[in-house]
């Protein structure tokens, strides 16, 4: 007889499934009392007396770094920021566009050398900046964007003005972070600070919700209810609320170190660096191409200088190296870039990418020796093994390498033929500018003539700004910065608009300067209404016409569509936002100088200044247009 197994008794199932749900139930009071700072507040307390505000910390950073300027368009979501840096002395400079203020942080970061920085307000405030943003991710600047924001207990539940701005972003910004507590708003600036300058340079993000930037009182009485809630779920859910802004609070005043983190810049294998030496030392033709990164710290813009001064290599200059050799130096050539390229034998990019500016690499003769260097590896790269290749890629600071460069080639000379050679084909073009500055146009000023008095009019302590299409091309053959960093261009985005925001940035960081900016006609439409702005920051402004599109869209599409401007009266609508106006047209052509230095003279007199240039249409640069 068989006799069944004995079934388990269900009681012994209990104590395992009651371990379990006790289990489960401390797991989450522990989690809740993380998230809620319960811990911590056991050590660190809450003054609830206290009426300081998130704010103060934010200013309390940026004074540690440096920081002279907060450029903004207020909003309530940032206000005890700004009221805070005013108080520690840091300038706050309003504009009417949220996109200017960050304009204008990218040329302080530019000409300064430290971090620039803009405060917006949430929501619209924020995605107005992201041409701005975009741009100085492009070209490499050290932007901070300080950003408000709904409550940390209101995100994602339809709160005014509250999208998701981390996610907007962080395809932009090499660190994006939103602080959920006042206490972690200084190290979480710090590291934003260092992240900006570190590597490739760049843009950061950080969103202050509302709530970490007022005093406690003020949000006490938004977030917890005036009279005790009656019921239990009333009473948990304002238990909850209490914790919840005490964890806030919770050691926000403590002492932090504010000051800047060390900053991780990469440097140049001292091997490679050797390489590059041997390279060059054996060299007939060689051909140095400057770009924007030989200007970033930590090498002095002076020291750079007499080190080119020093290698004698003939060099070209683009970006924020416009202006590197002075005025006229024998070692700067300045035109027939491609026909030079080809003919070099080797050739040094520092801090200069093959993108379109370089037609993608195809400028270059497939027997020359190509040494690149780059704090970015991917940049450096960028279209490598399809039109180019390079003898030696370096990834490292561009001025510490070319520093290094000259040490390693210390009494080394080239033949004087070369230099002379280049020098020869620059007076030649230089000729053909002449020539077509002589040509009547058919309509208002000859452009390639109006420039050229510019470019004689221009005084040694002068900034370039340039704004625009076919005119900041134009200009760049004609103007000469006079001076390192003296040229503010947009870069690699080719962005119109910033020219205001270059403009008052360049001024505030130079007050001596006088600063020039160049507008073509469309760009100038982003940047009129901050002549309001300037009002308070003397900048001189010139304008000319929008030109660049039409130029190829009429032959190769046979339509204007879209292209045409108006003449209009910018210098009256100047005038009307308090600023200066003169016009030049045909009518007082012969009187170019005198107008330009009536406008020097009302700028220093404390006036921002619009010389409205009626300009017609020539060929000069008939097939250069850009994609």
């Amino acid at each position: 007889m068989e006799i069944p197994e004995a079934a388990a008794p269900v009681g012994s199932f209990f104590p395992f499934f009651l371990l379990l749900a006790c289990g489960t139930l401390v797991a989450a009071l522990l989690g809740a009392a993380h998230r809620l700072g319960l811990f911590y507040q056991l050590l660190h307390k809450v003054d609830k007396a206290s009426v300081r505000h998130g704010g103060e910390n934010v200013a309390i950073v940026l004074r540690a770094h440096g920081v002279r300027f907060v450029f903004t368009l207020v909003g309530g979501h940032i206000s005890p920021l700004l009221v805070a840096c005013e108080k520690l002395g840091i300038r706050v400079v309003d504009t009417r566009h949220e996109v200017t203020a960050v304009f204008a942080a990218d040329a302080t970061a530019r000409l300064s050398g430290t971090v620039g920085v803009a405060a917006v307000t949430a929501g619209p405030g924020l995605t107005n900046t992201v041409t701005a943003v975009k741009n100085a991710q492009m070209a490499h600047s050290p932007v901070l964007l300080l950003g408000g924001a709904a409550s940390t207990l209101l995100q994602n539940r339809g709160a005014l003005q509250a999208v998701d701005q981390l996610s907007l972003f962080r395809p932009l910004c090499k660190f994006c972070a939103s602080v959920r507590r006042v206490r972690d708003i200084v190290p979480t600036l710090r590291a934003a600070m260092a992240a900006a300058q570190s590597g490739t340079p760049g843009p950061v993000f950080v969103e202050l919700p509302i709530d970490v930037l007022y005093p406690y009182f003020m949000v006490q009485k938004e977030m917890v209810p005036a009279k005790p809630p009656k019921g239990l779920v009333g009473r948990a859910v304002s238990w909850y609320l209490e914790n919840y802004l005490a964890n806030l609070f919770a050691g926000a005043w403590e002492p932090q170190p504010e000051g800047p983190l060390p900053l991780d810049i990469p440097q140049a294998a001292p091997q490679q660096v050797q390489r590059c030496v041997e390279i060059l030392s054996r060299a007939k033709r060689p051909l140095m191409v400057l770009g924007s990164q030989a200007l970033l710290t930590p090498t002095p813009a002076d020291k750079l200088q007499a080190a080119v001064e020093t290698l004698g290599v003939p060099c070209f200059l683009g970006g924020m190296a416009r202006g590197l050799l002075g005025r006229n130096h024998p070692l700067h050539i300045r035109q027939n870039r491609s026909a030079a390229l080809k003919k070099a034998d080797v050739i040094v990019l520092a801090g200069t990418v093959c993108d379109f500016r370089l037609s993608y690499g195809r400028v270059f003769s497939s027997s020359s020796k190509i040494i690149i260097i780059n704090r970015n590896r991917e940049e450096m790269l960028l279209n490598s093994d399809i039109f180019w290749k390079p003898q030696e890629a370096v990834q490292g600071d561009v001025g510490s390498f070319v520093l290094k460069l000259v040490e390693g080639l210390q009494g080394q000379t080239w033949a004087p033929d070369w230099v002379e050679e280049l020098q020869e084909a620059d007076r030649q073009k230089e000729q053909t500018f002449r020539e077509k500055a002589a040509v009547p146009v058919a309509q208002h000023l000859n452009p390639v003539r109006v420039l050229q008095l510019v470019e004689e009019t221009l005084p040694d302590n002068s900034i370039l700004v340039v704004d625009g299409g076919d005119f900041v091309g134009t200009a760049a053959h004609l103007v000469q910065p006079r001076g390192p960093l003296c040229w503010l261009d947009p870069g690699a985005f080719g962005t119109l608009g910033v020219g205001a925001g270059f403009a008052l940035g360049a001024k505030l960081c130079r007050p001596d300067a006088e600063v020039w900016c160049l507008f073509g006609d469309g760009a100038f439409g982003y940047s009129l209404i901050e002549f309001d702005t300037f009002v308070r920051h003397k900048v001189t402004g010139c304008h000319q016409g929008w030109a660049e599109i039409s130029r190829e869209q009429v032959p190769c599409l046979g339509s204007n569509v879209a292209c045409g401007l108006a003449y209009t009266d910018y210098h009256k609508a100047a005038m009307g936002l308090g600023a200066r106006g003169l016009l030049l047209s045909r009518e007082n052509e012969d009187q170019v100088v005198e107008v330009l230095h009536n406008a020097q003279q009302q700028c220093r007199d404390g006036h921002p200044v619009v010389v409205n240039i009626l300009i017609g249409r020539t060929d000069f640069r008939d097939g250069s247009i850009a994609v």
